[in-house]
């Protein structure tokens, strides 16, 4: 047990210091808040709750997203797969030369029972449909493939199986041998806390590394690929005036590979989630009251022009 405690301190302590990055490029990213607003607004308020057991509610959701890729310069399309009877869809705007080595941008458009589903998981589709705005309104000479990626299924009963719409991609990708230099996954980005004692963890000598209140964001990572994690976690630190911080550690955390670059995983794809730490902050995580009011889109409005920052300079 002491052993385990003294991983798990310099696991902390080496993702903190390490991952330090002075915010020292600042750019001028033309993020809309009032477009993440309207976004999760779609999605939030699309009735019945846009679960695995209302297939038209996803595939209203999934329409939505569609629209707003096709009014954009980019190559739109839909996956469909089937599971359990029923036909689901990822949905793929992807910027550059079809044969260039790809960033995977990815978030789930599900949600979990009957719940409005604004956090979890509307403000990460709405990243994403933000950070697609941003590259097609911006122009930027792109080094690599872009794929962004909304995924059905990520919930349960379907999460950790074959049948999630991000194993479904990824696999995809494996099986054409597609060359990915990264994967960034978006679970969570849009809720924040000044008070005290608001950011909780899950063990008690986490705190003594990070901030005690919920108001910063957090770039995930699995041991082995600490590179990855330092480079977007150091990217986003100069384009975001949001604290970014960043944890590499063991799947057996809890929370460290609970979305869907957990799929990219399996493949042995470089994959690192953006959060705002979900559970861990937000009392309203799976619940009926996780709905667009509890959001900081200010805040949420940092995190995208971050990813966009991180995006570009992988």
């Amino acid at each position: 047990m002491r052993f385990a405690l003294l991983l798990f301190m310099c696991m902390a302590w080496w993702g903190q210091s390490v991952f330090a990055a002075p915010q020292d490029i600042k750019s001028f990213i033309p993020v809309k808040k009032e477009r993440l607003k309207t976004d999760v607004q779609a999605l939030a308020s699309i009735t019945p709750a846009r679960n695995y057991r209302n297939v038209p509610s996803l595939n209203r959701s999934a329409d939505y997203i569609l629209a707003e890729f096709q009014k954009l310069d980019c190559a739109a399309s839909i996956q469909n797969f089937a599971a359990e009877d029923h036909n689901y869809k990822n949905v793929i705007c992807s910027f550059g030369r079809k044969d260039a080595e790809r960033i995977i941008v990815g978030a789930h458009y599900d949600v979990h029972g009957n719940t409005p589903g604004a956090d979890d998981n509307g403000s990460g589709v709405a990243g994403l449909l933000e950070l697609a705005r941003l590259i097609n309104e911006t122009g930027p000479a792109l080094k690599h493939r872009i794929d962004l990626v909304a995924y059905s299924l990520e919930e349960p009963p379907f999460f950790r199986t074959d049948l999630m719409g991000s194993y479904i991609h990824a696999r995809s990708l494996y099986d054409g041998k597609v060359k990915v230099k990264a994967m960034i996954c978006l679970e969570s980005i849009g809720y924040f806390s000044d008070e005290p004692a608001s950011q909780f963890f899950p063990a008690f000598f986490f705190r003594w590394f990070y901030p005690d209140r919920g108001n910063f964001v957090v770039v995930v990572g699995k041991w082995g690929q600490g590179d990855l994690v330092r480079r977007v976690k150091n990217n986003m630190s100069r384009g975001s005036g949001i604290h970014v911080d960043s944890i590499v550690a063991p799947p057996m955390v809890p929370g460290v590979d609970l979305s869907d670059h957990l799929s990219y995983w399996k493949f042995g794809f470089g994959a690192v989630m953006v959060t705002d730490t979900a559970f861990y902050r937000n009392p309203h995580y799976h619940e009926p009251t996780d709905t667009i009011d509890t959001l900081d889109f200010d805040r949420m409005a940092e995190v995208v022009k971050g990813l966009y920052r991180a995006v570009l300079d992988l």
